[in-house]
């Protein structure tokens, strides 16, 4: 079954696996491109806006569950991570990432071209692809990591960026503490609310850049906070 000019990101270091997939991939109607980095791979799903990624995990730059990461922060996208990597934790934290499936190398051809058909089947069409976020005066470059309010831009640390990252895609909506905490620190810190309040006084100063900015994060008293979408 020929895919119709549908575009595959491959993103592997090993140069010898991107040419099989070519190769292999074309033959069967694909459009493909390559990145051997992980930052590129970021970079590139983000401009060619792809229709199914292929993602191996041991990257030289970035580890494979840090690009999966990124990408998800912006993107519903079908990712299929190949790895040799085959422990039921490694799996499972692909998985719980949002892969949409997992194959271990060596991997056959046919088997990997049925689990592309049913991402692509399975990816919904209404979901946005955007990489850019706005509310109001702020505007949120996910994969650029790039903050501005009123085009002037906001210096901001890792953990903060992640935070307005969360909020801005949920935008409108109350994000509970255990969500944020789970999303920005991991599961084993759902309880350590007194982060959020720090981090969070600390993102609304930075964002105030005049009097006349609007206080765009809401507290939900006992529950959580929300991104106001203006």
């Amino acid at each position: 079954m020929k895919e119709g000019g549908k575009k595959v990101l491959v993103i592997d270091d090993e140069a010898s696996i991107r040419k099989l997939l070519r190769v292999s991939l074309e033959g069967n109607g694909y459009q493909v491109e390559e990145a051997a980095l992980g930052r590129e791979g970021i970079s590139l799903a983000a401009s060619l806006r792809p229709d199914v990624v292929l993602l191996d995990l041991g990257l030289p730059d970035v580890q494979g569950l840090e690009v999966l990461r990124e990408i998800r922060g912006w993107s519903r996208v079908p990712i299929i991570v190949l790895t040799v990597q085959d422990s039921d934790s490694d799996k499972v934290s692909a998985l719980d990432g949002g892969a949409d499936d997992y194959i271990t190398k060596p991997f056959s051809l046919p088997e990997l071209l049925v689990r592309m058909r049913v991402a692509l089947r399975h990816a919904s069409a209404s979901i946005s692809e955007k990489s850019e976020f706005r509310s109001g005066p702020l505007k949120m470059d996910f994969p650029g990591h790039l903050v501005t309010v009123d085009e002037v831009h906001i210096k901001l640390t890792s953990t903060e960026f992640n935070i307005l990252k969360v909020l801005m895609r949920y935008k409108g909506k109350v994000v509970t503490h255990r969500m944020l905490l789970n999303e920005v620190w991991g599961p084993n810190s759902v309880e350590h609310t007194h982060y959020l309040r720090v981090y969070v006084g600390a993102l609304r100063k930075k964002l105030k850049i005049s009097e006349n900015t609007p206080d765009i994060i809401v507290t939900e008293a006992g529950v959580g906070y929300r991104l106001l979408d203006l």
